[in-house]
């Protein structure tokens, strides 16, 4: 009975709450309504969400569709195949809902990309699951036995949780002639049963009279409930306690302090002495939450608060008052006192984050949505009314959407380098007064966008580089930085094609592409290349990637590299004896003959100067410093030779010095035509020798072009073969002339897919087209050696290290020394010095090695394992 009256109380105030909320129903467009029974099993399809709400089932996943109950209990989910509302837990319609004729669930989907928000409910019908019951299956009336016929007694009345044709419908009482069963509907429509004297009693006849009370339901099938009625009857106490009125009604305020008076019933006996005089005191089927709550003074009535009332909690009490008096038998007279609790502003808003916020890009719209907010308040009118604010120094703001819903949306530009991640405060308040607030802090976090290009420490550098330096070395480096983050703060570094004398600037130098290092592919001449320019550019790896260019202007010094080279007497020019004539009759400072030099650097370093080293007699020649002019120091006499021999050494101003020497023959005579005649005699006059050995070189020269010629063709068909069914590479030469032509400026380029699969040399003059050709080998056959072929691209010194590293053989002990007779060579070593022969190599032994032909045609002979190392200073072959 306790609970019957605290649930009538609640489910009215409930009614008035979901008759607000329909009215806010009929303002929102597309909510979806659900009828289910109670007490479905776990599992039962409620509807079709995903079709209702016009989703592929697809999109519940992608979409992280996901339902929220307002009542905080997840009686629901989603079958996320199917795209079914399934029920998740068991639901008791009398718990959820107690006796109120309309049991709803509201309930929140919520889906993401983008942010959406649906509102469903789920209608609870009853069904007859609950018995009507009794406080007390047995009960005990004491009545007086000079009761008039007639009078009636009020009996305990059953509870049924059920509603409608479920709930209690009648009671009917075990046959007794002396009794009979009537029944009153009291205030709320609710019906009692009583107790009705048919006939007089007679105690001395029966003092006990024992009656079964029965409840029914109006469900099908029917459902009852049954209380034990013991009836004593005693001896003349005929007049029982009468109060003024029957029901109370007391209004309470919410926070009134324990103590305080709420209300004093009065009653009345008319009879007499201890007949008369009356106790007060709650009745027997008072809930445990009245003791706790309210005390009463037994002798006046007077009805006291001695606990803490909540309105949040319990909205209304009804407390069953008793007076007894003292005779005997006793007799009592009941009254009710319902007390309303008044609310009060004691309960700040609650501020709930439907969604959690995303992440949003710096570059999203105005009106992007970032989270779903709701706010709460457990007070009711005024007081539970409530307004969310933000502070005003964000781009955000709020939306709002239905019943105390929000949406929390960008109003302004977003910049991620300015601020990576904003705290928002939001700022609950109520209606009440005084207001109650609460704040919540929603850290939003900015995710990057690539809109930041990256930007050089300076727009252009120089770099000073002196000529001859070591193929690989370090140049320059240059560094750029980005303000964006993650993948669009990465910066990659690469060289725009450009040409440099018609050659491609790839072919001078390459940039490692992760820290911005400059390197030569080759060693720089100045006498060729004086200075030329490149493009660096520093692109990110954003979508779209952004970029930016800087220019490195790279200026080669002049070094003493090049030593006097003899232009004239032009047969000393060609390194053979310069042979001069003058006559004995030439006096001092006669000009015997001119020697001129040229150098080809610059500067100092060209600056020439010449000096007579050795000579037959140094007494009669001199040398000008500056002009080379070879001169008499004196007239000649007839006891000088009549053959001089001078040696004049050339020297330039560099540092350090190159020089050069020539030799001079100076022949002395009156008659200079006979000793020239007869040195040409002597010049040509025919060895008997001389024939046959050119009949010999003759004949091995036609026998190499004809083998050579018969191997050429021979791998011609082999390759043409295997190109057509594995696609292993053969000779392919389609510029003759250009292969003939030694004069070119040779550069090795490694191409991988994998394992080494070819090496290209670049051939190529520095004033002319670049041109490239390409090794390559069978995919059977890795030691194989290297064949010239089609035109390629451009080297790529730091592969050609890196891949060639990992080819070294495992022991040194495999090489031989190369024979002196090899072409000239010249190796490279990218990691210490190869330990002694017969110690096993390391991958940072790394040798490149390189036959020089001729001082403009290079080919590298390393393969998979490279066919020449490079040993404590010596060169070794492979010796198969």
């Amino acid at each position: 009975m306790r609970n019957i009256r605290k649930s009538k109380y609640y489910w009215r105030w409930q009614s008035l709450w979901w008759y607000h909320f329909f009215l806010l129903w009929s303002t929102i467009h597309g909510q979806t309504r659900y009828s289910i029974p109670e007490e479905l099993k776990r599992g039962s399809v409620v509807g079709n969400l995903a079709k209702d709400l016009g989703l592929g089932l697809s999109e519940i996943f992608d979409r992280k569709l996901r339902v929220a109950s307002e009542t905080g209990e997840q009686y629901f989910s989603v079958d996320a195949g199917k795209g079914e509302l399934v029920v998740n837990d068991r639901i008791d319609r009398e718990a959820l809902c107690g006796q109120s004729p309309s049991c709803v669930l509201p309930l929140q989907v919520v889906i993401e990309d983008p942010l959406q928000l649906h509102r469903i409910e789920v209608e609870i019908r009853d069904i007859n699951d609950n018995s009507p019951t009794f406080l007390s299956n047995v009960s005990l009336l004491k009545i007086p036995e000079l009761v008039l016929v007639g009078s009636r007694f009020a009996l305990e009345s059953a509870v049924d949780p059920d509603i409608g044709s479920n709930s209690l419908k009648s009671y009917t009482l075990s046959k007794n002639e002396c009794f009979s069963l009537k029944t009153k509907e009291i205030e709320g429509g609710k019906t009692v049963p009583e107790l009705v004297i048919e006939k007089p009693l007679d105690r001395e006849k029966k003092a006990v009279h024992k009656l079964l009370l029965t409840a029914l339901d109006g469900g099908n099938p029917v459902r009852s409930g049954t209380s034990q009625i013991t009836i004593n009857v005693l001896d003349a106490n005929d007049n029982f306690p009468v109060f003024e009125k029957n029901n109370y009604k007391v209004a309470l305020d919410e926070k009134s302090k324990p103590g305080a008076v709420i209300i004093k019933p009065k009653a009345t006996d008319a009879d007499e002495g201890l007949n008369g005089e009356i106790e007060f005191s709650f009745g027997s089927r008072t809930p445990d939450s009245v003791f706790t709550m309210f005390d009463i003074n037994p002798l006046s009535g007077e009805i006291t608060l001695k606990g803490e009332l909540d309105y949040e909690t319990t909205k209304s009490y009804d407390i069953d008052v008793t007076a007894k008096d003292k005779g005997s038998p006793e007799m009592e007279g009941h009254c009710v006192v319902h007390i309303d609790i008044i609310d009060v502003n004691d309960n700040a808003p609650d501020i709930v984050l439907t969604s959690q916020p995303k992440p949003v890009r710096e570059d999203a719209p105005s009106g992007t949505v970032v989270a779903l907010i709701s706010a709460r308040d457990l007070d009711s009118g005024d007081n539970g009314k409530v307004t969310l604010q933000l502070t005003k120094s964000t781009p955000f703001t709020l939306k709002p959407s239905f019943s105390n819903n929000y949406a929390l949306v960008t109003n302004g530009a977003l910049d991620r380098e300015s601020i990576s991640q904003y705290n928002i405060e939001v700022t609950a308040t109520d209606a009440g007064s005084p207001p109650l607030s609460s704040k919540k802090n929603i850290p939003v976090s900015i995710t990057d966008v690539n809109d930041n290009p990256p930007v050089f420490t300076q727009p252009s550098y120089n770099v000073y580089l002196k000529e001859n330096g070591v193929a690989g070395s370090i140049l320059f480096s240059v560094s750029a930085s980005d303000l964006d983050f993650g993948e669009n703060a990465k910066i990659s570094y690469s060289i725009l094609d450009s040409k440099v004398q018609d050659v491609s600037v790839s072919s001078y130098v390459y940039i490692n592409s992760d820290n911005g290092s400059i390197y030569s592919m080759l060693s720089f001449d100045y006498e060729k290349l004086k200075v030329f320019q490149i493009q660096v550019q520093a692109k990110d790896q954003g979508s779209p990637s952004l970029s930016t260019n800087a220019t490195v202007h790279v200026f080669i010094l002049d070094q003493n590299d090049n030593a006097p080279a003899v232009i004239y007497p032009s047969s000393a020019a060609l390194g053979s004896l310069s042979h001069q004539r003058m006559p004995r009759s030439a006096k001092a400072g006669h000009l015997v003959t001119k020697v001129t030099a040229v150098d080809a650097d610059s500067g100092h370093n060209a600056w020439i100067s010449y000096k007579l080293a050795e000579a037959t007699d140094a007494s009669l020649f001199t040398v000008n410093l500056y002009t080379g002019e070879v001169r008499t120091k004196r007239a000649v006499s007839e006891q000088d030779d009549s053959s001089q021999r001078l040696l004049i050494e050339i020297k330039d101003d560099g540092e350090p010095v190159q020089s050069a020497t020539v030799t001079v023959s100076i022949l002395m005579e009156d008659a200079l035509h006979e000793p020239i005649l007869d040195i040409r005699h002597k010049v040509t006059e025919p060895s008997k020798k001389t024939g046959r050995i050119t009949l010999y070189l003759i004949l091995s020269l036609a026998s190499v072009s004809v083998l050579s010629l018969v191997t050429f063709l021979i791998l011609a068909v082999k390759c043409i073969r295997n190109s057509r069914s594995s696609g292993s590479c053969c000779m392919r030469r389609t510029d003759c002339d250009d292969y003939k032509n030694p004069n070119r400026n040779l550069q090795i380029q490694l191409n991988t897919d994998g394992p080494i699969k070819y090496v290209e040399v670049l051939g190529g003059d520095m004033l002319s087209q670049s041109q490239s050709f390409r090794s390559c080998m069978s995919p059977m056959s890795e030691y194989s050696d290297f064949t010239l072929i089609k035109p390629s691209s451009t080297t790529d010194f730091k592969e050609v290290i890196s891949v060639l590293d990992a080819s070294l053989p495992d022991k040194a002990n495999d090489y031989s020394f190369i024979s002196p007779s090899l072409p000239k060579y010249n190796c490279f070593c990218t990691g210490s010095e190869a330990p002694e022969t017969g110690e096993s190599f390391r991958g940072t032994n790394t040798l490149i090695c390189v036959l020089f032909f001729s001082p403009k045609a290079a080919v590298m002979i390393t393969s998979k394992p490279p066919k020449a190392v490079c040993l404590n200073g010596n060169v070794y072959y492979r010796s198969w």
